[in-house]
């Protein structure tokens, strides 16, 4: 994303138009090994990196780690799916404002319940309605990001002149800054409230678990009690 200091405000705009996600049909179908995998991600996405020129969409060490951290079902015998890059697509936008552990939260329920399935409701059916939501949301944050860009216009209205610009800047970058503050805020709230409903499910499971073993067994020993009763009835006869 390049931004024009000396039009601020329309280059913001303009650069909002450029953004673009990756459709899931253009995806390929088949399954294809890491180096394509970067290839892929690198030529769809670059455009909306800081730097096109330096900036690294995805490696082949981030892949590694992804799945080494569990965030990333492991490949196929060294083959990457469309499910795969699917997944891969959510853990670059997450990245940037979230921890690994919290992306680990919010994708597994994901990646152990529709990944690689049979059904129609799969991950690609989440994906594509997720990102269906793109062309309003962008239009919602143009309109939010026109009315922070007028209200820093009429700041510092008394400052010098030599400093008006930027601090005008300044306070539309602090203005843009504590909405994500608090945006990422929520964001970690929610996912912990994800991450305790998980843990008391595993807890309720694990006591499920337990009273069943628990009856299997008093059933057991009481069904040995019943034969060695027998055994010894049987033996007085």
């Amino acid at each position: 994303m390049t931004i024009d200091n000396n039009n601020l405000l329309k280059s913001i705009l303009a650069s909002f138009d450029r953004i673009e996600h990756i459709n899931a049909e253009d995806i390929p179908n088949i399954d294809l090994y890491m180096d394509q995998v970067t290839t892929f991600m690198d030529k769809r996405l670059r455009k909306s990196t800081r730097d096109p020129n330096e900036d690294k969409i995805l490696t082949k060490t981030m892949i590694n780690n992804y799945a080494k951290n569990n965030l990333l079902p492991p490949p196929v015998k060294k083959k990457y799916s469309k499910e795969h890059i699917l997944v891969l697509i959510f853990i670059y936008y997450f990245k940037g404002i979230l921890s690994i552990n919290d992306i680990d939260t919010l994708l597994k329920p994901l990646t152990e319940k529709y990944f690689d399935t049979d059904k129609d409701f799969d991950l690609e059916a989440i994906y594509t309605e997720v990102f269906s939501m793109e062309e309003a949301e962008v239009e919602n944050l143009k309109q939010d990001v026109i009315s922070k860009y007028g209200i820093s216009e009429n700041m510092f209205a008394d400052a010098p002149k030599d400093s008006k610009d930027f601090l005008q800047k300044f306070a539309f970058i602090c203005m843009l800054g504590y909405d994500v503050y608090v945006k990422r805020l929520l964001i970690e709230k929610i996912i912990d409230g994800i991450r305790e409903d998980a843990v008391k499910a595993e807890a309720k499971k694990a006591e499920k678990k337990a009273s069943q073993n628990k009856a299997a067994a008093q059933k057991q020993a009481a069904q040995k009690q019943t034969a060695k009763a027998e055994t010894s009835a049987k033996a007085k006869k």
